[in-house]
């Protein structure tokens, strides 16, 4: 658990699969509240270059690094530019732990929330436009189209309407509550939950995030390094899944994307399924539910050129 009180879902798993040494550099390229770099640097005397976009989860981590002299370096970024600042060196791991942390679900400000009154903003860092520029300036069927490829959400239509209909929407109360009149409860999941999901997923452009990580990764890891991804719904796992079963010279899973023709695959998979949180787990931290942890390691292969 972090200093801050929030629980980092399958803690031991991944540093049991990044299996870290005395001497070597990782990077945790989703700071948050520091509960996975907390864990890197108490497993073994190495180094951590700490990356998150968010300037309050680097501003918390001042305590981590005094606890930890000269072993953690904190940088406000996008993880999706690693290679970039952490420099042209090789790491022994890379750790990212996708998707919103409960830190900024809690904090009604930051507008990620449909349990609680804030603004539309649901940026991770300060930058670029916020949820409710989406939600209030996008043509409908545009909106409907952003709900139901990054939400998944089939009534994703019918939001969009009412969400057009019920303009201009500020807090995100007023969006969850457009949202609950069209939508059925299914499930025990709040009817706003895919809607909040994609558009969070537009905002901070996840998806393009997730992708422009994996391939840094590719190049940073030293060969025997560890990339260890949770993930906690099925677009970003999809990805995670394809790439690394790719770059692991796996068949490919459709004739309509046939496998590049490399003949050396530059990583070898550690996760033949992807781990889930055990029933303890669970119990304690619900959130741990939807998690979904691969992992794997760099050849000596050379890293593929083209995207994944």
């Amino acid at each position: 658990m972090s200093e801050t009180g929030h629980e980092t879902v399958l803690l031991a798993g991944t540093v049991t699969l990044l299996a870290p040494r005395d001497g070597e550099t990782y990077i945790d390229g989703t700071f948050g509240a520091g509960g996975l770099t907390a864990a890197l640097l108490g497993a073994a005397s190495c180094h951590v270059i700490a990356i998150d976009r968010d300037p309050s989860a680097i501003a918390g981590g001042a305590g981590l690094a005094a606890r930890y002299p000269g072993r953690l370096t904190l940088i406000e970024g996008r993880f999706g530019a690693m290679a970039e600042l952490a420099g042209a060196r090789e790491v022994a791991g890379v750790a990212l732990d996708l998707g919103v942390s409960s830190m900024q679900i809690d904090q009604p400000e930051r507008g990620f929330s449909f349990r609680f009154d804030g603004p539309l903003d649901m940026r991770m860092g300060n930058e670029g436009p916020d949820a409710g520029e989406l939600v209030n300036t996008l043509p409908e069927q545009a909106l409907a189209d952003l709900i139901h490829q990054l939400g998944e959400e089939r009534h994703a239509r019918r939001v969009a309407r009412a969400i057009v209909a019920a303009r201009p929407l500020r807090r995100t109360l007023e969006l969850a509550s457009a949202i609950r009149k069209v939508v059925p409860q299914a499930g025990g999941i709040d009817p706003a939950t895919r809607t909040f999901q994609a558009l969070r997923i537009a905002v901070n452009d996840e998806l393009g995030e997730l992708d422009r990580a994996l391939l840094a990764a590719e190049r940073l890891l030293a060969p025997g390094g560890r990339l260890a991804v949770i993930a906690f719904h099925s677009l970003e796992d999809r990805r995670v899944k394809n790439f690394l079963g790719q770059r692991a010279g796996a068949p490919a899973v459709s004739r309509h994307r046939p496998a590049a023709p490399h003949a050396a695959p530059s990583f070898r998979l550690l996760t033949r399924r992807a781990v889930q949180a055990g029933p303890d787990e669970v119990g304690r931290n619900p959130r741990s539910r939807s998690a979904r942890l691969r992992a794997a390691e760099r050849t000596t292969a050379p890293i593929w050129e083209q995207a994944a």
